[in-house]
C-alpha cells in the first residue's frame, strides 16, 4: 500500500466519523475556529475534569481534510491532560511546519501523522491546522479561567 493510499484511507475514514460530532452538555470551554479562505468552520467543545479532557466534540463543517484532522485530534486528546493536549497540538503544528521531523517523536500523534505531507500542499495547510489552532485557543481559555479563580 502506498503512502498516498494510507493518507486517503485515514482522511476518508476520519472525515466521515461521527464519533465526536455532537454537542456536549455543559462544556467547560467552547471555541469556534474559522478559515475564511475556504469556508471551514468548526466549534470545539471540551469537558475537562481535574485537568483531564473527558470529552471532546466537534461541530461545524468543512472540507474532508479539516474534518478528518478535527476528528483525529478529538480522538487523540480525549482522556489526556490539558498539558498533554497542548504538547500534541505543538507537535502536530511542528510536523506541518517541518520543525519537528523526528519519527519517534511524531509517533505520539498516532493517526495524525497521516497528515504529515499536507505541508507539501500549501493551499491545504490551513484546513489541516484549523482544529489544532482552535484547540490551543480552547486550552488557553481554560488556563485563563483557572488562573482567575
Amino acid at each position: 500500500m502506498e503512502l498516498g493510499d494510507i493518507y486517503t484511507e485515514v482522511v476518508t475514514e476520519y472525515s466521515r466519523s461521527q464519533k465526536h460530532r455532537h454537542p456536549l452538555e455543559h462544556p467547560d470551554v467552547k471555541v469556534r475556529g474559522v478559515n475564511p479562505s475556504c469556508g471551514d468552520d468548526i466549534s470545539l467543545e471540551l469537558k475537562v475534569k481535574d485537568g483531564n479532557i473527558e470529552n471532546a466534540a466537534i461541530l461545524g463543517s468543512g472540507c474532508a481534510i479539516s474534518q478528518a484532522s478535527a476528528s483525529i485530534m478529538a480522538d487523540l486528546i480525549e482522556g489526556k491532560s490539558t498539558a498533554e493536549a497542548k504538547h500534541l497540538a505543538e507537535l502536530f503544528l511542528g510536523m506541518i511546519r517541518k520543525t519537528v521531523t523526528d519519527e519517534k517523536e511524531l509517533e505520539e500523534l498516532e493517526d495524525a501523522v497521516a497528515l504529515k505531507n499536507i505541508s507539501n500542499m500549501p493551499a491545504r495547510v490551513k484546513c489541516a491546522v484549523l482544529s489544532w489552532h482552535t484547540l490551543e485557543e480552547a486550552l488557553d481559555k481554560l488556563k485563563d479561567a483557572e488562573e482567575s479563580h
